[in-house]
């Protein structure tokens, strides 16, 4: 099986492919040695499936970026990067976490946009004593009763995005909710985190449908269920191309016409672009990073856009992926990349004793159940007569502070949290 992108496609983005890199034992005593000093950090990700414009290839070069910032700043410390396309299937994701943690020599694994992958992966982890960052993965779960001492996860999770968008619907009248749901974990996690916000805001939750996970592309059934459903509010506990199908086929049979209002609490900046502003104008979606926020992320984000496959704009896991390594990196700066390897439990420490700030999410904290947390940001999609460029998209609705924008750190039921 082919676990690292074509080089081709590797070079366009100015990425280490397998043939780049000088593993561990493959010349000598000496370039073992030297090899056991080398940081290396691999993305594991969608390249070809229903995340991979939210991940994918913007997932590699969001840590690329953060590589080459640091590799000016630390010339003597050498960091190599591997990707791989794991298919969005949890057999594969852990059969090359296991080949690179065991074999290949990788200190820190990355991105993981599958919450069951994610949560074997951090496992895996927690056995061998490295280090997982997850960016892609959504699962609040990640954080609560399958926390764990070697992973963090890094942007968004199922308890901030939805309660940054649910709360603020109903309050405004959609009080009533059907969810149409990828049946998996992200899924149904993202169903249970949003329909708590639903009930807790004084809404009624009126039924749900769930859909095979991959490979369901017609959502006719689930959308006319949920019209029948007489709710003010359909919400999509989905992501990627599915939310993008489940809005466009929405619109197609008129229910946004028909006056109710479709949710889709999986949203990122993509999907809004790839609907298209006449089908997903009034959308709402909550982001940690958006590329015209500030000064700061206009400039990471055209830096980012000059190098993306299609120009795209980074979304904030693809942003997330700078943010996270770039930390990373600091804290094996500050112990040496002998101790970082030896331990990513040790590593993991020696990042929280770093303060965590950049032009990404700004001051961010990492909290003992592995959350890190920073504020949020509530947009809804603008209408084509008020965009002015291909990626102006959204406006800021509302923003939520760090200390609200996550699930506090004692609802979670993380094992390693003593009350």
């Amino acid at each position: 099986m082919q676990h690292i992108i074509s080089r081709r496609a590797a070079l366009g983005l100015g990425l280490a492919t397998a043939a780049d890199v000088a593993w561990p034992g493959r010349a000598g005593a000496d370039q073992s040695s030297a090899a056991n000093r080398i940081i290396r950090i691999g993305v594991l990700t969608d390249m070809a499936g229903t995340y991979s414009a939210l991940t994918g290839q913007g997932s590699v070069l969001g840590a690329q970026l953060a590589i080459d910032d640091f590799s000016r700043l630390h010339p003597g410390i050498k960091v190599e990067l591997l990707s791989a396309d794991m298919q969005l299937k949890p057999d594969v994701a852990l059969s090359i976490a296991g080949d690179w943690f065991d074999a290949q020599g990788v200190d820190l694994l990355t991105d993981l946009p599958l919450s069951s992958a994610a949560i074997a992966v951090g496992e895996m982890a927690k056995a061998k004593d490295k280090l997982a960052i997850f960016t892609g993965a959504a699962s609040s779960i990640l954080t609560g009763e399958r926390c764990g001492p070697n992973h963090l996860h890094w942007a968004y999770d199922t308890w901030s995005v939805p309660h940054a968008i649910v709360e603020s619907t109903v309050k405004e009248g959609g009080d009533t909710w059907f969810f149409i749901t990828a049946d998996y974990a992200f899924g149904q996690q993202l169903e249970r985190d949003s329909a708590g916000f639903v009930t807790r805001a004084g809404g009624k939750v009126l039924g749900s449908t769930r859909y095979p996970f991959p490979g369901t592309t017609d959502f006719s059934s689930f959308l006319l269920s949920a019209k029948a459903s007489g709710a003010k509010v359909i919400g999509l506990a989905n992501g990627g191309v599915d939310s993008e199908n489940c809005v466009k086929q929405a619109a197609e049979f008129g229910i946004m016409a028909g006056g109710q209002r479709v949710v889709g609490v999986g949203l990122l900046l993509n999907d809004i672009l790839s609907i298209g502003l006449p089908a997903a104008q009034g959308v709402r979606l909550a982001e940690p990073y958006y590329w015209d926020l500030n000064d700061g992320t206009r400039a990471f984000g055209r830096r980012f856009q000059a190098r993306s496959v299609g120009h795209a704009m980074p979304n904030s896991a693809q942003a997330g992926q700078y943010s996270a390594v770039s930390h990373y990196l600091k804290a094996v700066a500050a112990m040496g990349p002998e101790k970082a390897k030896v331990s990513g439990r040790a590593t993991l420490a020696q990042m929280r004793e770093i303060p965590v700030e950049d032009v990404i999410f700004g001051k961010s904290t990492i909290r003992e159940d592995g959350r890190v947390i920073h504020p949020m940001y509530l947009f809804e999609a603008k209408s084509p007569a008020q965009s002015k460029q291909t990626w102006d998209l959204v406006r800021l609705q509302d923003t939520i502070p760090a200390d609200r924008a996550f699930r506090p750190i004692n609802e979670g039921g993380c094992p390693m949290i003593h009350a």
